[in-house]
């Protein structure tokens, strides 16, 4: 399901180098036959869009989604088990599969990063890549009602993959739980998280040991300065040019 690879690109921190490959991106979703046609046009309008936008503008709206708060973060095991020693080994399993699968992460990011995850899928076939993605359906759902509650474009990207999951979701509900939290990109937010978690140092201290840092924003979501994440970096303008020169879904293979 090598349209994962294009979403992947959607998803991840854009740069110009996105934009020099409009075209193929925007034959890739036309010509790919695991998108229903709601899907592509939405598709296409949000990348169509975007590219319109100068690029520094496209940068700053993203860093204000995603890299503010938890609510939208990236990280799949974040929205499962927070900071929680689960999560740790969760993504020690994750990475397991990506290294059984032949493929390495040459880069300084974390294997529960959602472009990071559809860049490793896409290469599993469709009846594997739509087993994964359903694994984690729930989370992209949640992720596009949130989006959708900011008004956001970006949340056609999150409806395609519970699309192509063929994921049976109950929006209401989500919209239900969506309405009622509180919002945590806001600057007040922000800055009562570090304050809470602030670490003391010296004879002050009420006790010895460390602040908990289950609320404290982790180092890797902080995109100040932009690092490419994919692990097939050389190969995916190649296999987007590829899409879209062909009308039928390729199964994923490195």
């Amino acid at each position: 399901m090598q349209i994962l690879m294009t979403l992947s690109r959607l998803i991840d921190y854009p740069n110009q180098a996105l934009v020099a490959v409009a075209e193929d991106v925007v034959q890739a979703i036309a010509n790919d036959n695991s998108l229903c046609s709601d899907d592509k046009h939405n598709l296409i309008k949000f990348f169509d869009d975007r590219c319109a936008m100068d690029i520094l503008d496209w940068q700053s709206e993203y860093d204000a989604l995603f890299e503010r708060g938890r609510s939208l973060s990236l990280l799949l095991f974040e929205h499962i088990h927070g900071e929680s020693r689960d999560r740790g080994q969760a993504m020690i399993d994750l990475l397991n599969q990506y290294k059984a699968a032949g493929l390495d992460i040459g880069v300084r990011e974390l294997p529960d990063y959602i472009p990071l995850f559809l860049e490793f899928v896409s290469t599993q076939g469709t009846d594997n890549a739509i087993s994964w993605l359903q694994d984690v359906a729930h989370i992209f759902a949640l992720l596009k009602v949130r989006l959708e509650q900011r008004d956001s474009d970006y949340a056609v990207l999150f409806s395609a993959l519970v699309n192509l999951a063929q994921a049976d979701i109950d929006y209401a509900d989500l919209a239900q739980q969506v309405q009622g939290e509180k919002r945590d990109d806001t600057k007040e937010a922000i800055d009562k998280v570090w304050e809470e978690e602030m670490v003391k140092f010296g004879p002050d201290q009420n006790n010895d040991t460390c602040p908990s840092t289950v609320n404290r924003p982790s180092a890797s979501q902080s995109r100040t300065q932009e690092v490419p994440i994919q692990m097939m970096d050389a190969v995916i303008a190649e296999t987007i040019a590829k899409e879209a020169s062909q009308a039928t879904t390729i199964p994923g293979g490195k």
